[in-house]
């Protein structure tokens, strides 16, 4: 009986604690469809009586959302890919090739790079940024995104490398092929569910990131899409319908990728720990 009350009261605690993190998404969702604002005020949580699709219209093309929208897509997109092409290198390097006393010291002074807050290394990055004239370029925020994964992604992806069974590899020299051709074609084919977690992480982190966009980037044209939506809110603050809009833009491709990819997620961050 007590593990049945513990139980239960356990999966209300989830239910309050979902209510709570859905709360302002459906609040949001449900104005982004609604006229005005006396009809988000009358009816909150409501559907409305008639749908107002043309919000996500005028967002999309008058607020420059496309714009924003696909900047930050590709600029997340080619980031998280830039990463793994580097992270999956070097935790080969350290995992797989014979210079086992230096692979421990230069696994740490790679990590070392997640004890470093992202705030501390603002002013560094932006100094870098404009003594190589790459200020107000896409170039900004592609450097410093990719970089900046590295550390968290070769934990990751060394984990789950040191998990795979050496004799795959030995049977592939057997066979003739080298480090590189050992690494293309056969270690990378199996760590695919971590390059998926590592992709999915680093596109999220790329995606909301915030602060350098917002510093390296003065171009309308060329801005990304969370910095887009403070001056979408400054410009629509008295409509909180096409406000409500917009983010709706900013907040769905996340949750879709997230909830497709989610049990890829967890493997990759679970099975090196289970392997190993």
């Amino acid at each position: 009986m007590t593990k049945k009350l513990k139980g239960s009261l356990a999966h209300i605690l989830l239910m309050i604690y979902l209510l709570v993190i859905l709360y302002p998404f459906l609040f949001v969702l449900f104005s982004s469809v609604k006229t005005d604002n006396l009809a988000i005020a009358q009816n909150p949580f409501g559907f409305p009586k008639e749908f107002q699709w043309s919000n996500y219209v005028e967002a999309w093309v008058n607020a420059k959302i496309s714009t924003y929208f696909l900047n930050s897509l590709y600029i997340a997109v080619i980031a998280a890919i830039a990463t793994i092409i580097m992270a999956s290198m070097a935790s080969f390097a350290l995992t797989r090739m014979r210079f086992t006393k230096l692979s421990p010291m230069l696994y740490q002074i790679i990590i070392l790079g997640i004890l470093i807050p992202g705030n501390a290394l603002l002013l560094p990055i932006y100094n870098l940024m404009r003594s190589t004239n790459l200020l107000d370029t896409h170039w900004a925020l592609l450097i410093p995104y990719a970089a900046n994964s590295i550390p968290f992604s070769v934990v990751i992806l060394t984990a789950f490398m040191k998990s795979l069974p050496s004799e795959i590899e030995e049977a592939a020299v057997v066979d003739g092929l080298r480090s590189p051709g050992i690494f293309a074609r056969v270690v990378m084919p199996l760590t695919v569910p971590a390059l998926v977690t590592v992709f999915i992480v680093n596109f999220l982190g790329n995606w909301n990131e915030f602060l350098l966009a917002n510093y390296f980037l003065s171009e309308d044209s060329l801005k990304t899409l969370p910095v887009g939506m403070v001056g979408f809110r400054d410009a629509f603050s008295i409509n909180y319908a096409q406000m409500s809009a917009g983010i709706v833009y900013s907040v769905v491709p996340v949750m879709v990728i997230y909830a497709i990819l989610q049990e890829k997620i967890i493997e990759g961050l679970t099975a090196g720990g289970v392997k190993g």
